[in-house]
Order: structure tokens, then C-alpha cells, then sequence
């Protein structure tokens, strides 16, 4: 990752992710300018495949201040740029493992803005937990450790 646009804070909550797949964008002129000053937000968005293309959904790119007429939809539909391989292939793990597809962050890859997809299964309420309560642990064992060095 060049540099880093912005995160889906919900993505490794919600998700577990057993893969990751770096995908192209199509965006418009004022949302790259939006985009460049950080105005993205992926937390509810998700991704879909339909007549063998894949679109992502509920990205909220923030219109440009100075775009007037030519800014458009913050939550449109924006396609994703796969070859027909690796659609084929997302679209029969969809299909038959129930798996799903999450944009897990947009980033800059040279001049190009780049989304990583994980695609994972959705955790249960009670992995959540789990998860938390693990991560509880290693907090306080941090903050004892920090503690004692002290």
C-alpha cells in the first residue's frame, strides 16, 4: 500500500476474513479530487455481483466543496475493475460457500485508487464476543506488563 486512503473499521469485526483481493475503481473526476482530501467513508458498504460484473455499494465519498454541478451521488454505485477470471471465480465462492465480499480499504497505488476486498464469512454474535473479550485480554495483560516494567 502506497498510501492509505481510508479503512472499513467493521470489516475484521463483522467479517472473518480468509483472503484478500486488491481491486481497481472506476470514480469520477470530482470524487478522485474528494478522495485525494481524505472524504471517504466505507464503513456500511459492501459489494455485489450482478450480470457478471461487481459493483460496490454504500461508499461514501463526500461531494468536492468546489465541484458544483459536476459533483454526484455520495453513496452511488461505483463499479469495481476485475477481469473475467477472478469474477468468475468471486462470483462461484459467493454462490456456493456464502461467503461475502467487504471492502476492507481504498488506497492510493501510484496515481491509481485501489480497494482491498476480503472475502470472508460473517461472524455470529457470540464470535464477536469472543473476539472482544480476547482483545480485553491482551489490553490488560499490556497494561500490567507496562505497569510492572515501570
Amino acid at each position: 500500500m502506497d498510501k492509505l486512503i481510508a479503512k472499513n473499521p467493521t470489516a475484521y469485526h463483522n467479517y472473518n476474513i480468509e483472503d484478500k483481493l486488491e481491486v481497481g475503481i472506476v470514480l469520477s473526476g470530482t470524487e478522485i479530487k474528494s478522495v485525494r482530501n481524505g472524504k471517504v467513508n466505507l464503513k456500511d458498504s459492501y459489494v455485489n455481483i450482478k450480470n457478471n460484473e461487481v459493483f460496490v455499494l454504500g461508499i461514501h465519498i463526500s461531494p468536492y466543496e468546489f465541484g458544483n454541478r459536476y459533483n454526484l451521488d455520495p453513496l452511488r454505485t461505483r463499479k469495481l475493475l476485475l477481469n473475467r477470471r477472478e469474477i468468475d471465480k468471486l462470483y462461484g465462492k459467493v454462490k456456493q460457500q456464502g461467503v461475502s465480499l467487504v471492502p476492507i480499504s481504498m488506497y492510493f497505488k501510484g496515481n491509481k485508487v485501489k480497494i482491498e476486498l476480503g472475502i470472508g464469512k460473517g461472524k455470529k454474535l457470540f464470535d464477536k464476543r469472543e473476539d472482544m473479550a480476547k482483545k480485553d485480554a491482551e489490553m490488560k495483560i499490556k497494561r500490567a506488563l507496562k505497569e510492572n516494567n515501570q
